[in-house]
């Protein structure tokens, strides 16, 4: 079974792909590999931060709705 890596971790993992990048010590292919897997990297945490997102909202609709003061 995959182990499942948090939003945390993957950003983590992101910044330092920036940085290997902006340090230009990385050949083409490396770069380009580098640049790839960071574009996975970001819409991996843009789609949890998306879906965490569309919990809030649902909860913060149920509140909305509660008969609870």
């Amino acid at each position: 079974m995959a182990k499942k890596v948090s939003i945390e971790n993957k950003l983590k993992e992101l910044e330092k792909i920036v940085q290997d990048l902006e340090e230009n010590e990385l050949d083409l292919d490396d770069s380009l590999k580098s640049f790839e897997s960071g574009v996975k990297l970001y819409k991996e945490c843009k789609k949890i931060l998306s879906e965490a997102e569309k919990k809030i909202e649902v909860l913060n609709q149920a509140l909305e709705n509660s008969d609870i003061d």
